[in-house]
């Protein structure tokens, strides 16, 4: 066998059998993510579920508070509060229902007929008694239950999530529920997507195989020994590349990462030794850190899913840029308890998809950090529409920090590094003033760069 037919052979061989590894466990570890995205993106959907279900129900208890508050137990101002209940509607298959606490139906938009039926003994396809277990939840103090139940827009029998409080001085049971069949039908979707994502990693996999033999058939063609000689050092040399790019993507991903996870589960966990404390000594206040650690677990189930995803935000295509600031503050707002306001200067104008998604972003960092570390009270989010570009401002009254110590310790800051990148990746700057009382982040975008996106 001549030398150049050797060289190739030594070079397709290992090649196939690497690749085949490679494909191995490529589609080992896609199976093993795809399972922990599927229980991620389960447990994060049935989560907003839960805080869905619940807002809905304190709306409708403050819809009848001045009723159900003012004393008056009468039946006209029962019947008041039944036609405010039947009125709040969320939806095809989303509404309010009522029952005695002996299981008599008082009101279900939905299904008229029940209205006035004793359901006590009522029993689901799987022989559970259903009112009797939503009675018995509100009569613990209230809470979510599973059951089954007939869709209206359907009609068909459903996993539905239920959530429920009781009235007791009117005997009443109040609750809604929300059906389960669409999580069902994205957990599909989503199956069907790792199931695409797994067959075009094996094509491409495949792509790449065929490529490389075939590149080296042809470079086996014209192999001299001094040709070889050169090859070897420039293979070296990619070698060297390959390493670079290794490092270089470990730091962007730990710029991604940086400490907020990591402190994120730390905090949960101060939280449940706290709350495993107030149990032996207060029981009744262990809620309270316990709801707190659930709250920052929802948080760093939210920051697994985006690392792993890196998605945009779609509430962007849908509310626009400002509209999703608001919807972001404001559920900071709730989270945090921060005091929270918005305000917009000059005509919203229509922005390049990468600018939104970076100034979406930039300010979810921000955020993050006012919560994390500056012991603020409130935060306040200006965007700017002016001929000069678009400027974006989120400033805080907490405690501040020394930038310069923050710039040059190369443990800290990894957060405002990834914002300063992640403008300067569109054309924009990002710079902060902070001082006791007052930090401003400002990021700017020149009216000349979202041109050139637009028309990119």
């Amino acid at each position: 066998m001549r030398l150049k037919s050797k060289i190739v052979l030594l070079a397709v061989v290992p090649l196939l059998a690497s690749i085949v590894l490679i494909a191995l466990a490529v589609r080992h570890q896609e199976r093993a993510l795809a399972a922990r995205e599927r229980e991620l993106v389960e447990s994060a959907y049935m989560s907003s579920k839960r805080t869905e279900l619940r807002h809905y129900v304190e709306l409708a208890r403050s819809t009848i508070a001045p009723l159900y508050d003012s004393g008056d137990d009468s039946e006209a101002t029962r019947q008041a509060a039944m036609k405010l209940l039947a009125s709040l509607d969320y939806g095809t298959d989303g509404y309010f229902f009522l029952y005695d606490l002996q299981g008599r139906s008082l009101m279900h938009p939905r299904q008229p007929e029940l209205v006035g039926n004793d359901l006590w003994e009522l029993r689901d396809e799987a022989g559970h008694p259903t009112i009797q277990q939503l009675i018995a939840k509100a009569s613990e103090g209230g809470g979510f239950i599973d059951y089954l139940w007939r869709k209206p827009s359907t009609r068909q029998t459903t996993p539905k999530l239920g959530y429920v409080i009781a009235l007791p001085r009117w005997n009443w049971m109040l609750g809604t529920g929300l059906y389960l069949d669409d999580v069902q039908a994205t957990m599909a979707q989503l199956d069907h997507q790792v199931a695409a994502n797994i067959e075009t990693t094996f094509l491409w996999i495949a792509g790449i195989a065929l490529s490389g033999i075939a590149l080296i058939t042809v470079c086996g063609l014209a192999l001299n020994l001094s040709e070889h000689k050169e090859a070897d050092a420039k293979l070296r040399q990619l070698a060297q590349q390959v390493v670079q790019s290794q490092e270089s993507e470990r730091a962007h991903l730990s710029r991604e990462l940086h400490d907020g996870t990591s402190q994120t589960l730390v905090s949960i966990k101060l939280l449940i030794e706290s709350a495993i404390e107030q149990i032996e000594r207060e029981p009744a206040q262990a809620a309270v850190p316990l709801e707190r650690a659930a709250v920052r677990l929802a948080d760093a189930l939210t920051e697994v899913r985006r690392i792993s995803h890196r998605l945009r935000p779609a509430m962007l295509d849908v509310l626009g840029l400002p509209a999703a600031l608001e919807h972001l503050g404001r559920e900071f707002g709730d989270h945090s308890g921060l005091a929270f306001s918005m305000r917009m200067r000059g005509p919203s104008i229509e922005l390049p998809d990468d600018v939104k998604t970076v100034l979406f972003r930039v300010t979810q960092e921000a955020l993050t950090n006012i919560e994390k570390h500056a012991a603020a009270q409130s935060v306040r989010i200006r965007l700017a529409f002016r001929p000069s570009g678009l400027r974006l401002a989120i400033l805080d009254d907490g405690r501040g920090f020394d930038l310069a110590a923050v710039q040059l310790d190369p443990r800290r800051g990894i957060g405002l590094r990834n914002m300063r990148e992640r403008l300067a990746s569109i054309g924009g700057s990002f710079r902060i003033r902070s001082r006791s009382g007052l930090t401003e982040l400002i990021a700017d975008v020149p009216e000349a760069q979202l041109r050139r996106l637009k028309e990119a």
